[in-house]
């Protein structure tokens, strides 16, 4: 079921494995820094509801610009864990400059899609994701996911893969166990947003953390932080039998000082497991190509989802 809302739903009834706000006020607070980041983006066309055995998960409509495209096969992007869809900021004005883009309020993860059910097993995270772009009306798509979302998008890619045309993995989980030094880098960058003003470009440059000096994705991360609470756990990598299995044309962006994964390794594994995957290493950037690297990426995305339709 799907329909455009006006209104969210306040805080459902805590349960320990479901993710939940704290309160309605950090809530709103949230949601009003989330929306100074979409607003750096490109126009948001509609919002939508999309109701699932999961919860319901939240979703916005972009382009594309040239009314003509209108019938090309869309783009749906799963944003990583701890945020929510406003992370593409960088991303949609591109990718829906002629291709509708829809992006996804991750159940579980702060945004305005309502969990009810978890979704952190491999069958039900495949099933939610499955759900929700049948309730799109999307019976084709260029699925693209970030960390946590690359982690879904590949166990889509694995277990439930009729509607993806193609997939786009971006320093992704699902391809090797989360170790410290990752577990590490996230509490040092948090740890550095609470920092002075002036410190802020150098500890961004060391931890390459662009949220440091980003003023809006520091409010909306901070603010996250203190209305969510997330409740699952970390998601083990998909097996070399798992992976062997895709079909789906794939394509794997990698940071080259990635922390969480070892990118020389993925980029030859990855290749040799899923016959036809094209994987590549972006110099001079970590876990977000597509922030660091915004107009590179959105350009060979798009180079990669033209060749397949």
């Amino acid at each position: 079921m799907l329909q455009e809302v006006a209104v969210t739903e306040s805080t459902t009834r805590a349960r320990a494995d479901v993710g939940r706000y704290v309160n309605d006020a950090l809530r709103d607070r949230y949601f009003a820094a989330c929306d100074a980041v979409y607003a750096m983006g490109a126009p948001i066309r509609a919002e939508l509801d999309v109701e699932t055995s999961f919860g319901t998960t939240h979703v916005y409509r972009y382009g594309p610009t040239d009314p003509a495209a209108e019938s090309r096969t869309p783009v749906v992007l799963v944003h990583g864990a701890g945020t929510c869809s406003a992370m593409w900021y960088p991303n949609t004005a591109a990718l829906s400059a002629d291709r509708p883009v829809y992006t996804l309020d991750t159940p579980g993860d702060p945004g305005r899609s309502i969990q009810r059910e978890p979704i952190h097993q491999p069958e039900r995270a495949a099933q939610w994701l499955d759900e929700a772009l049948a309730g799109l009306g999307l019976d084709r798509v260029h699925l693209v996911g970030s960390s946590y979302g690359g982690w879904l998008v590949l166990n889509q890619a694995h277990r439930r893969p009729g509607r993806l045309a193609s997939v786009t993995l971006l320093d992704p989980g699902g391809l090797e166990k989360v170790g410290l030094r990752f577990f590490a880098w996230i509490f040092a960058s948090l740890f550095a947003t609470f920092a002075p003003k002036a410190l802020r470009p150098r500890l961004a440059a060391w931890l390459e953390q662009p949220v440091l000096i980003v003023p809006e994705l520091r409010t909306m991360i901070r603010a996250g932080v203190r209305a969510y609470r997330i409740r699952r756990p970390v998601p083990l990598p998909l097996g070399e039998d798992e992976l062997h299995t895709i079909r789906t044309p794939l394509y794997l962006v990698l940071g080259k000082r990635s922390l969480l994964v070892h990118p020389h390794r993925q980029v030859e594994r990855v290749p040799r497991l899923i016959p036809d995957a094209r994987a590549e290493i972006v110099e001079n950037t970590g876990h977000g190509p597509q922030i660091d690297h915004a107009e590179q990426i959105n350009a060979r995305m798009l180079s990669f989802m033209d060749s397949i339709g």
